[in-house]
Order: structure tokens, then C-alpha cells, then sequence
């Protein structure tokens, strides 16, 4: 499936020329060395475990795994004491057994916002996906397909068979993709939204779209069981911000526009400066970083209300907060650490200031922009703990690929900033698996360590509830016990429907890959 120019002209207005980005190379097939299994069984011995339902850690335990199932979790003893052999799951022959005494076992991760391309020119597929497995994200819900759906199906599909190191793709397609001419009526609506749900697509990315053909999208969507997602563009949000749509059955919202405007007070339209152009990215991404403080105010009552009618309405909040962060500190997204060995020179380019690439708007970023971004995070990081705390569904979500995001690391992020947020550890790691995986409608067979589902774990041999630092690929940094500059930490094992990945040796892959591509550079 092709975008054809009218959507091309629609998405540029978003996008800018982003939208014309060529994909990448395709994922290869995966080498007889990348991964063990599913084995026939398999037991981890002696491991803590974060289930990700909610409970806290707990172990030593064993957990055993038949193929690509839970089968048993075990209690085995007490912390700080040999394990006694009585009353262990006993090995048959031809178990494979994997010591993992001292080592931590989370759920594997799920991006509920994860681009395989769509952003620089020439982003291979498994350079994005090594980078995602290697930190433990077992499952991404792709938003938009922007490489097209035909692309992103063949991907889905070889990643549902493990020919290629990848993690559990769930494809939605951008509103309007494919069409073959500009999407007005609700008739069209409807007929694209069967179309897609034909095309294999699992749901739909909107970004606004007149109330009439919202209304058809959203009501055919519902009937053809597609999920729904919506970064509520400024061109269209005064007609629908977030609680509209959301009346009228949008499931999901991303990042965080359409919330503050449901939120007005004392005006409807966002308060713009006169010289103010959307075409403008650095207008646009500068005056984002003021709208927060223009809605009302925590704790009031239309706070209140706006709130409670989302979790009424079993609304969910993917915030992407890392795609944002540069706004509020520049120079530390520009020199963070893992760019060197891991930002291909095609990311780094796009990543560079220029009016012609979304997301590249640091024309003149200035202390005062980044002092209002500030402000502007504190108060939407609030209503995120304050919806949590009423019982919303918050899940995490990267958009890596733009604004000095790197895949994974990103994530990781995302991870820290629901912590600064004011998420304890343990609701961070419940919103990176069992939420995502209940607003994708598979909390059965993913997002928590139980019998009876998916075995998908990240395995690491740090605490990540002291320290979510030590979920990154680069590790931790720290003074060791010889007063020695260490790193410790980085995921040791992912573990995707019974295959068990060796972390490391995923990142040793894609520091090769950009080596070779700053090379050819």
C-alpha cells in the first residue's frame, strides 16, 4: 500500500518532510546463534520476580516454561540462605536449566508508541528492533506504519514466526493511508476504516479530522474491533480535543495535546502569539511548552471532572514524555551518552536543527524556551500521577526515532520520568506491561509473569526497582566497592515467546551497524 500525494500533502502539515523518509532495509533472517529456543522446557532457577500486576518482588523462585508457556511458578526459599533442593520443579531429561540465583525477572516490555522507521531516510529494521529487544521490549505497538502497511505486515508476520529478532509487532495504520483521494465524508470513512481492518491493520493512528468523519471512524472502528490512538493535532483540536473524542469511543491518546484544551476555562483557543505560523517548528514546539499553564488549575473542579469522565470512559494516557524532553534540557538529549556508539549518522542528521525535518526545531531554543518546558512537564506529569492515583490507566510509550531518541534508550526514559512524576517503582513497571498490554486487549496473553501466558521476561542482574538506570544498554554508572569507576547492569537476557536473546550481544550488533554506516558515511 502507497501513500498517495493528498494523504502525502495531510501528513506534511504534520511532519513536514519527514513523511517522505525512505525505509530501510528489512530485518534479515535471524542466524542460528541469535536466540535459544522455545525450548520444549526450560526452567530459570533461583531468580526474584516483579510479576507486574502490582505485587512486590518475591523469590528466590523457579519458573518453568513449555515451549513458549508459563507453566509453574515456584517459591523456593528465603533471600540470604541456600536454596534447599526439596520442592523444586525436577529437571526430565532434555530441560534446559539456567541458574539465575541473584538475577531479576520483570515482564518484557511493552511501547505502546514504537516507529520501526518513518523519521531519517534509510533506518534499518533491525537496527530498530535489536535495539528495542536488547532492552527488554518484547512488544511495540507500531503507530502509523509511516513505511506503509505492507512493509510493517511482513515484519508482523515474520516477527509472529521468530525468523527475525524482533518483538511482537500490533500495526496501526495512519487515518486516511492509501486513500485515493482526501477522506471528507463519513461514508468514506467508514469504507476506509473496513478496508483497513481487511488489510490486517490492528488499529488506527488518528490525528484529527473533521467531527463527522471522526464520529464515522471512531463508530466503524468499534464495530470492526480495531483499536484507536490519537495524537489530537493543533489543526484540528478546537473541534475535538480529548474528552470529545474520547465520547465518542477513541480508546487511546498520545503524547499530550487535546488535554490541556479540554481542560480551558476562561478561553477555547489555545492563547497564540500574532506572528505565530504551525508551519513553524520552532513556533509550534515553543508555544506546546506554554499551553499547560493556560488550563485549569490541579485540583480544581473542572480538573476534577475532566479526570474523572476519562476514567469513567476507561480512557487510557500514552504520554511519550522522553520525545519531549529536549525541549526542557537541549544539551543533555545532544550529548547523552549512548549517541556515540549507538545514533546511525542517517538519525543524527535528522536530529540536526533544520526547517525541513520534524522535530529539528532548535532554530534559536532558548533558556526561557526550556524554563516554560519545564513548567509545562511539572504540571502535566501531575495530572498523570493524579490520574493514576483515581484509578486511569497510564502506559509508556517512546516515539524514539525523533528529537535525539534512540530506540530503547528512549524507552528506558520513559521509565525515569514517570518516577519524576511521582509513579513508586513498582506502578512504572505496572504501567510498562499489564496496562499496555489491557489497552491493547491482550492482558491474557502478555504484560505480567503468570501461568499460563506468554513467556516474554526481561532478565538483568540489578535491582531496576533501586535503579531504572540499570535497565539501560549503556549500564550504570557508579563507584565500585575499590573506589573504581564501574558499569554495572543493562538487560542480560530478553525473552520473547519462549526464545531467549542475549542482550549484550544484540547491542554488539548494532554498535557494528553504525560503525559500518558512519563508514559509508
Amino acid at each position: 500500500m502507497k501513500i498517495r500525494l493528498p494523504l502525502l500533502l495531510t501528513l506534511c502539515l504534520i511532519f513536514s518532510a519527514s513523511a517522505l523518509s525512505k525505509a530501510g532495509a528489512p530485518a534479515p533472517q535471524r542466524d542460528a546463534d541469535e536466540g535459544n529456543g522455545p525450548h520444549k522446557r526450560l526452567i530459570l532457577r533461583g531468580i526474584n520476580l516483579i510479576d507486574g500486576a502490582g505485587a512486590p518482588m518475591r523469590g528466590p523462585l523457579d519458573i518453568v516454561i513449555e515451549n513458549n508457556r508459563i507453566t509453574n511458578i515456584v517459591s523456593v526459599g528465603y533471600p540470604g540462605v541456600p536454596i534447599k533442593p526439596e520442592g523444586r520443579p525436577q529437571a526430565n531429561p532434555g530441560d534446559v536449566e539456567m541458574d539465575l540465583q541473584g538475577h531479576y525477572a520483570l515482564p518484557g516490555f511493552i511501547d505502546m508508541h514504537g516507529h520501526i522507521g518513518g523519521s531519517a531516510d534509510d533506518i534499518p529494521a533491525e537496527y530498530v528492533f535489536k535495539l528495542w529487544m536488547a532492552h527488554g521490549i518484547t512488544t511495540v505497538r507500531e503507530p502509523g506504519s509511516f513505511n506503509g502497511l505492507d512493509w510493517v505486515m511482513v515484519h508482523v508476520e515474520r516477527s509472529q514466526k521468530n525468523t527475525i529478532v524482533a518483538p511482537r509487532i500490533v500495526p496501526y495504520l495512519g487515518f486516511g493511508m492509501g486513500a485515493d483521494s482526501p477522506i471528507y465524508t463519513a461514508k468514506q470513512a467508514r469504507d476506509w476504516v473496513k478496508q483497513t481492518a481487511r488489510d490486517g491493520a490492528k488499529g488506527i493512528k488518528f490525528f484529527g479530522a473533521s467531527p463527522k468523519v471522526m464520529e464515522a471512524a471512531l463508530d466503524e472502528a468499534k464495530k470492526q474491533g480495531l483499536g484507536t490512538m490519537m495524537h489530537h493535532a493543533q489543526l484540528n483540536v478546537v473541534r475535538m480535543n480529548v474528552l470529545d473524542s474520547a465520547r465518542l469511543g477513541l480508546t487511546t491518546m498520545e503524547h499530550w495535546y487535546g488535554l490541556p484544551e479540554a481542560l480551558f476555562e476562561d478561553q477555547v483557543i489555545q492563547d497564540y502569539p500574532s506572528h505565530y505560523n504551525y508551519n513553524n517548528e520552532h513556533h509550534r514546539f515553543a508555544e506546546a511548552g506554554r499551553l499547560w499553564k493556560q488550563a485549569a488549575k490541579p485540583g480544581s473542579e473542572h480538573w476534577n471532572a475532566v479526570r474523572d469522565e476519562l476514567i469513567d470512559l476507561n480512557f487510557t494516557l500514552s504520554p511519550t514524555m522522553t520525545i519531549y524532553e529536549a525541549s526542557r534540557d537541549l544539551m543533555r538529549e545532544r550529548n547523552a551518552e549512548w549517541h556515540e556508539d549507538y545514533t546511525l549518522p542517517t538519525l543524527w542528521d535528522f536530529f540536526t536543527p533544520s526547517r525541513y525535518a520534524h522535530g529539528s526545531y532548535w532554530f534559536d531554543w532558548t533558556t526561557d524556551d526550556e524554563i516554560e518546558w519545564k513548567e509545562n512537564f511539572r504540571i502535566w506529569m501531575q495530572f498523570l500521577n493524579d490520574y493514576k492515583n483515581h484509578g486511569g490507566r497510564v502506559t509508556t510509550g517512546s516515539d524514539s526515532g525523533y528529537i535525539y531518541k534512540i530506540y530503547g534508550f528512549g524507552y528506558i526514559r520513559e521509565l525515569e520520568l514517570l518516577r519524576e512524576a511521582g509513579f513508586n517503582a513498582l506502578e512504572v513497571i505496572q504501567a510498562a506491561t499489564i496496562n499496555g498490554a489491557e489497552a491493547l486487549g491482550m492482558q491474557d496473553q502478555i504484560g505480567s509473569v503468570e501461568i499460563g501466558k506468554l513467556a516474554d521476561l526481561v532478565i538483568l542482574d540489578e535491582n531496576p526497582l533501586q535503579n531504572f538506570k540499570v535497565l539501560y544498554g549503556t549500564g550504570h554508572y557508579k563507584l565500585n566497592d575499590n573506589n573504581q569507576p564501574t558499569r554495572v547492569g543493562g538487560v542480560k537476557y530478553t525473552i520473547k515467546d519462549g526464545i531467549v536473546y542475549d542482550a549484550k550481544a544484540m547491542l554488539a550488533d548494532v554498535r557494528e551497524i553504525v560503525e559500518q554506516a558512519k563508514q559509508e558515511n
